[in-house]
């Protein structure tokens, strides 16, 4: 191990000790927001009610690495084999429990807090559930819990990784101390031959190109058949429809700019579909569209909790067409984008780069971003040459694109998604020669 990631270790502990009263501060706050924060806490210490032996620890820290999770453990489970997941947000943690609610009935599958970044709570975690190797989801990279697997013997890999660009650039002016965490992973199953090269230039031993696995997710078919109905329940048939989804803090002015030279404009009034990422701003930004002047109807004040296509057959209509479809829930997103003819992504017009495109191509919308791609340079350098998707600078060429300029065929979309798809079943046929590797290596 290099001396200056020792000297790196020993600070980093040093830190966590030190303000782990402030972490606890932090969670407990968000916790006003959001009880299941503040919730099984002593989970995140390494102790829990009950465990379980020899399973397969998947780290998915939140939501979307859930999500591109999902086909994987599905594998594992069909497999026989038992599963704990770890995550460290309430949203990622609901939906493990939804999605995977048979295997924690059956004791197949069980979801805890990750632990802190100590030695000494993953001590306790690997002791409660003895994992026979760990995936962790997308770029997480926490030195503790890398170093606390290599000293346990439990192979630890990076799983659906990427290495951007803009981390690339931000770990040449650090010291390099990222990369040299990196390196002690025993392995990456890693996107692209771009990111496999990418890997192996900061020396990531065991690398496998194994794809996206994000295009193998499935898709809720109850979320897919209510989007239409809704669309038809809001009057909406005629009208064109566009969904903005996961927009983020510091977008929301473009976006408001561009739905105003869409309405503004001839032909048919569109109807937004408006889908906030974050639930701590719900109520802002819908007071934000109603002060902006739109009629805004707001999917909690409107609709059942549970969305079905039938459900829209009972409800009354509403009493005028509402500009906006205010989209505030979580687990919805596939309904959310299965009410529109294209798809805006968020993340994209703000430095901290887009969100995922997949979900939108999932369901033959062509998607529309703004320049910062460098978080999903994969798929959207492969999408963008396909012509499914694209990225737009400014409100003025967002709102030409979704109105006129950009109309790929779901031929098109369909062309594209087939050629990526299958990143499960190339993960799961690379594993024993990774693990393999990975063994000779401890």
């Amino acid at each position: 191990m290099p001396l200056k990631l020792r000297v790196f270790l020993a600070f980093w502990s040093a830190i966590w000790h030190l303000f782990l009263p402030l972490v606890l501060i932090y969670l407990h706050r968000r916790g006003r927001k959001d009880p299941l924060y503040h919730q099984h806490i002593f989970e995140r210490f390494g102790r829990y009610k009950t465990t379980m032996r020899e399973t397969i620890w998947i780290h998915a820290v939140s939501l979307g690495e859930l999500r591109s999770a999902v086909p994987l453990i599905q594998a594992f489970l069909e497999q026989g084999e038992k599963v704990v997941v770890t995550q460290f947000t309430p949203a990622g943690r609901r939906e493990t429990q939804a999605v995977f609610a048979d295997a924690i009935g059956n004791g197949q599958l069980q979801t805890v807090w990750v632990p802190f970044e100590t030695t000494w709570a993953f001590r306790n975690f690997f002791k409660a559930f003895s994992p026979k190797f760990g995936l962790v989801m997308e770029i997480e990279i926490w030195p503790r819990m890398v170093m606390a697997s290599k000293r346990a013997g439990v192979p630890l890999f990076m799983c659906n990784a990427q290495y951007p660009s803009k981390s690339i650039e931000k770990d040449q002016k650090s010291f390099g101390l990222r990369p040299a965490v990196m390196a002690q992973f025993a392995g990456a199953f890693v996107k692209s031959d771009l990111q496999a090269k990418r890997f192996a230039a900061v020396n990531v031993p065991n690398i496998h190109v194994t794809g996206e696995l994000r295009f193998d997710q499935p898709v809720p078919s109850h979320l897919t058949e209510a989007g239409p109905a809704a669309r038809k329940w809001i009057g909406a048939n005629d009208r064109p429809v566009v969904t903005f989804g996961s927009t983020v803090e510091g977008e929301d002015a473009l976006y408001v700019e561009t739905m105003k030279q869409m309405l503004a404009g001839a032909g048919p009034k569109p109807l937004f579909v408006y889908v906030p990422r974050r639930p701590e701003r719900f109520d802002d930004i819908y007071d934000m569209l109603k002060t902006e002047g739109f009629d805004v109807l707001r999917r909690s004040a409107t609709l059942p909790s549970a969305i079905s296509s039938k459900a829209f057959q009972e409800l009354e209509k509403p009493a005028s067409q509402p500009d906006i479809f205010f989209g505030d829930s979580l687990g919805e997103m596939y309904f959310y984008l299965s009410m529109a003819d294209k798809s805006v992504v968020g993340g994209g017009f703000v430095p901290a780069g887009a969100h995922n495109i997949i979900e939108p191509l999932a369901l033959k919308k062509p998607v529309i971003t703004g320049p910062e791609t460098w978080t999903i340079e994969y798929p959207f350098e492969e999408a963008k040459a396909a012509g499914v998707a694209c990225a737009k600078p400014d409100a003025t060429a967002l709102a030409e694109a979704l109105s006129r300029s950009f109309s790929p065929s779901e031929q098109d979309i369909d062309v594209f998604f087939e050629a990526h798809a299958g990143g499960t079943q190339k993960l799961m046929q690379a594993l024993p020669e990774a693990l393999a590797s990975a063994q000779d290596n401890l």
